[in-house]
């Protein structure tokens, strides 16, 4: 239904809500096209997730390969003509990153790496990222992302390349974007935003563009959308769902609600800290390959009866880590393996940090021990000076926990898993006391799951039609919606965010 318009506060040509990645590219396209664009952000500082991001933009050799890739990837669950115009931008990513690279006289990096699932295609994928910027120094993060990340890099990059178009582009950060307005023909012509404490209503005479992220800070919607729940937040409390309520409310349907990326992870024990922790990043494999050798995984997992029940370093971790936490034991009304327990013993607290935090947030960051002796101190981790005390704290039958012990003792020794398969350079005993646990649980870098949009990036209602005027790009409705490919979201991210910024620009502006 078609509500009263207010009196405008501001007038822009497009309006784009959220300042990450497929913002500032749909900032930047939208402007180069001769649209007047307000960019704004609800936090303090731009970045999103994609300033935490490894920094890599998924590209590939051929889009016909990338389209058959991407067909396997989204498992039947997003349309051919989306996934093709994916495909065929990442061909064109290489060339469109070195012209924004100009802006900071940066150096591109272009390397040929396959696929992490061995799909049909996946020879033909590839990165392109930020190799360096002369006289960036982000040793300890830009902006507000802590560490630095090679997604500050390629962050770094887009914002020069939106200061260089300021005059085309305004930026208002602390601005939080609410209900969007639709006239009587049906048109989303602007949006209402909080601002210094007051309400703002922004006129938008050609389009809105949503590229405010997914809703991994959002505990309702994950209880909701989610199978198994908690699911815990790593880095940033700004993706709180808003753009695909804002969407919602004008009547967009929705995809890919379930999916998130993310791998196991630890909770800090302070309340007060916002983010859950990563476990060590290991190096990711992928089946079917001659592989490298991989280096010891210090841990196993066990579930609350105190039995491994997986391979512990399974392909592509950052996104098949969750899958595990989903089981429910139907005799029991349980999920038995949330929370599960890594354990170690002082062997493998030797052997390198077990942690890591990685947060885009001007407060929150915790610094992970050489030694993992102040994880022990502060409760991360837990000590316990024999498997029966370990046991004990668990609250795991003992002498099922002994069993497990002692069969993957036996299985190292015999270099190979019997139980799960895990790879035999990976295995590490646990003999040496005291043990070590902790709590694991499910962590989420982003969800993918938002409006549906078609291949113009248009936010598409629950009829099937176009919501006239409205863009959504990136994480905001993911294309992926079975398993995730590396690189992917900062691929649509740049390919949406391109399409969405010319498709919103050259509307005419409504009279």
């Amino acid at each position: 239904m078609a509500q009263a318009l207010p009196a405008w506060n501001a007038s822009y040509d497009v309006v784009v809500v959220g300042y990450g990645a497929a913002g500032a590219v749909a900032a930047i396209e939208a402007a180069d096209a001769g649209a007047r664009v307000l960019l704004i952000e609800k936090m303090p500082d731009p970045g999103g997730i994609s300033i935490l991001s490894a920094g890599g933009l998924r590209i590939t050799s051929s889009a016909d390969d990338a389209f058959r890739y991407l067909k396997h990837t989204c498992g039947g669950r997003t349309p051919d003509d989306v996934l093709r115009v994916l495909a065929d931008g990442m061909a064109e990513a290489p060339d469109y990153l070195r012209s924004l690279a100009k802006a900071s006289d940066a150096t591109v990096k272009v390397v040929n790496s396959p696929g992490n699932y061995p799909f049909p295609g996946c020879d033909s994928l590839g990165y392109a990222e930020i190799e360096s910027i002369p006289g960036f120094d982000a040793r300890d993060g830009y902006l507000a992302a802590r560490p630095m990340r090679p997604g500050c890099l390629l962050f770094k990059v887009l914002v020069d390349n939106v200061e260089l178009r300021r005059g085309a582009i305004d930026v208002w950060t602390s601005t939080a974007a609410g209900r969007l307005h639709r006239n009587d023909a049906g048109e989303i012509v602007g949006l209402r935003a909080e601002r210094d404490g007051q309400t703002v209503e922004i006129e938008a005479r050609r389009g809105v563009i949503l590229t405010c992220g997914g809703f991994e800070a959002n505990e309702e919607m994950k209880r909701q959308y989610l199978v198994s729940t908690p699911v815990i937040n790593t880095g940033f409390r700004g993706n709180t769902g808003d753009g695909i309520r804002m969407a919602q409310a004008v009547g967009a349907d929705l995809w890919h609600m379930w999916l998130y990326h993310g791998p196991y992870g630890l909770r800090h024990p302070d309340p007060e800290y916002p983010f859950g922790l990563y476990v060590k990043l290991l190096p990711m494999w992928t089946p079917e390959r001659t592989e490298r050798a991989l280096p010891k995984m210090a841990w196993i997992i066990v579930d609350q009866d105190g039995r491994r029940y997986v391979d512990e370093y399974p392909p592509y971790m950052s996104d098949t880590g969750v899958r595990q936490f989903d089981f429910y034991e139907p005799k029991t009304y349980r999920h038995p393996r949330l929370p599960s327990f890594l354990l170690f013993d002082e062997a493998g607290r030797k052997a390198y940090p077990l942690g890591r935090a990685i947060t885009n947030d001007r407060e929150a960051w915790y610094e992970w021990s050489d030694d993992n002796l102040r994880e022990v101190e502060n409760g991360i981790l837990n000590r316990a000076e024999s498997l029966a005390e370990l046991a004990q704290q668990t609250g795991v039958d003992e002498a099922v926990l002994r069993a497990t012990v002692e069969q993957w003792n036996a299985d190292c020794d015999a270099g190979e898993d019997t139980a799960f398969g895990r790879r035999p350079e990976t295995m590490m005993a646990l003999r040496e006391p005291p043990y070590y646990w902790a709590a694991l649980w499910p962590v989420v870098i982003n969800t993918q799951g938002g409006p549906v949009h078609d291949a113009r990036q248009r936010v598409i209602d629950v009829e099937g039609q176009p919501i006239d005027r409205l863009y959504s790009a990136g994480e905001l409705g993911s294309v992926f919606g079975h398993v995730y490919v590396s690189g992917g979201n900062l691929a649509e991210c740049f390919v949406g965010g391109r399409i969405a910024g010319r498709e919103a620009a050259a509307r005419a502006p409504r009279t």
